[in-house]
């Protein structure tokens, strides 16, 4: 009896089961190979969901309605509709300083503040969203013994527009540049609206604004104190270039001619400038903000076209020298040393390889283990069907050799069922199917000479007593 009549009569046996009996050893396969296609599919949907899931950033903004408010809520809105990787969660504050405040308290992750004011611990630099000017005018015209130099503000009343005190700190720094002391002036800071009513009740000598070039509250105010056929006349910062020597926060720029309306100036004015950032914590995920740094430059042209007057998205600084350092997230999308996914993750791939590896093996160790008990079930069952094979050979019984055939079927199942567990090679169920088949040609032999022998002994006349 070869291994395919073994395996028909083990079919046969199995189908002669009563309905509904649970086949335990294959049960138990189909269920450990379900756990195992169920596990990795939750595995690779786990992992391409923490992969792609959308990441939001607090973002702190301020001062309520101001035009950095509006360009950050615009962002907002086209990483949302657009559905981007990383998405802003603006929170409004006072101004830059609460912002900066709510970064190094680390209530927000990203903060947009001015250059020049006292920076967190650990912010850097994502991207400039704007560049700064500083204006100073005098406000008398242009008269004999009017004022035309810093110099001249030596006891002079000047009007600082906004209230924040980073306005009259970069005032102070002017004056002192300029050889004047800044106790000897006195500052008056105005609204960033309604100049006319509040000029009218104070005496200004001259006035200080910091925004953009296009900044209308810029051109306003200048409007305001131009009344009364006074003109302006705009105050050059000669200092500027040692302003910036001084505070690397600031550099030196230039104010071009008419940029506040026809003659205004009539030429171009040295002056110091400084950029509005958008930084980050220094914790914050490289990864991350190397995504933000790159959705921002996406829509470049998008937000500058639609805030044509207050937004000019720069990149940051990424010298190691830098005022604000540059974010290895934003230096890396600038520097174009954007590691890809297999940069990132391949020492966890190949560790991950290797992991496996190792469980497999133990799983293998650990599968030989659990089963150990069934292959010296086996071997003994091997044992007792070369024990019956000699029996056999010497039985003088026609039902001892039906229940010892009945009993090595008994065996070829359990035998069957060890290999389709694993529990033995396909070498030692050869051997098995080889050591089945003489046991049953034994029996086979030995029912035949015992039939026959029957046989014999009934046709044999009886002998007659005389």
């Amino acid at each position: 009896m070869g291994f395919r009549d073994m395996f028909t009569r083990s079919m046969a046996s199995d189908a002669a089961r009563p309905p509904g009996t649970p086949k335990p050893h294959r049960n138990k396969a189909m269920l450990v190979v379900v756990a195992a296609v169920l596990a990795t599919v939750a595995a690779v949907g786990g992992a391409t969901y923490w992969m792609n899931r959308p990441v939001h950033l607090r973002i702190a903004v301020g001062p309520p309605y101001s035009d950095d408010v509006k360009v950050i809520q615009s962002m907002a809105q086209i990483f949302s509709r657009d559905r981007k990787h990383v998405r802003l969660r603006p929170i409004v504050t006072d101004g830059t300083g609460s912002s900066a405040a709510g970064l190094n308290a680390g209530t927000t992750d990203l903060a947009v503040i001015r250059g020049d004011i006292e920076l967190p611990k650990d912010a850097q630099a994502v991207a400039s969203i704007r560049k700064n000017y500083a204006v100073l005018w005098a406000t008398g015209g242009k008269r004999k013994g009017g004022i035309t130099t810093v110099e001249q503000l030596a006891g002079k009343r000047i009007g600082v527009i906004g209230r924040t005190q980073a306005n009259v700190n970069l005032l102070k720094i002017i004056l002192t540049q300029a050889g004047v002391k800044p106790e000897s002036v006195k500052v008056v800071q105005f609204a960033t609206t309604g100049f006319a009513e509040q000029l009218k009740k104070e005496k200004i000598d001259a006035m200080l604004a910091v925004g953009p070039l296009t900044s209308r509250i810029t051109t306003d105010a200048i409007a305001a104190t131009s009344r009364d056929g006074k003109q302006p006349v705009f105050l050059p910062l000669d200092g500027a270039d040692a302003v910036a020597q001084k505070f690397p926060v600031y550099e030196s720029g230039e104010i071009p001619a008419g940029s506040f309306g026809v003659g205004r100036p009539s030429e171009k004015i040295d002056t110091i400038s400084f950029a509005h950032h958008i930084v980050a914590r220094k914790s914050l995920s490289e990864v991350t903000v190397g995504a933000l740094t790159r959705q921002l430059f996406s829509i470049r042209q998008t937000i500058q076209g639609e805030f044509p007057l207050t937004a000019k998205l720069e990149t940051p600084d990424t010298d190691k020298d830098a005022a604000i350092p540059a974010h290895p997230g934003a230096a890396a999308y600038v520097d174009g040393e954007e590691r890809t996914f297999l940069d990132r993750y391949s020492d966890y791939i190949w560790g991950s390889l290797m992991a496996l590896s190792a469980l497999g093996s133990a799983g293998a160790w650990f599968a030989s283990y659990l089963r150990k008990d069934e292959r010296v079930t086996n071997s003994g069952l091997r044992e007792r069907l070369l024990e019956m094979l000699t029996a056999a050979r010497k039985s003088n019984s026609i039902d001892e050799l039906d229940a010892m055939q009945a009993e090595a079927d008994e065996i070829m199942r359990e035998t069957l069922h060890c290999f389709e567990d694993g529990a033995i090679e396909e070498g030692s169920l050869t051997a098995f199917s080889i050591a089945l088949e003489q046991f049953h040609n034994a029996v086979a032999d030995r029912k035949a000479f015992l039939l026959d022998m029957s046989s014999s002994a009934a046709r044999t006349p009886r002998s007659h007593v005389a």
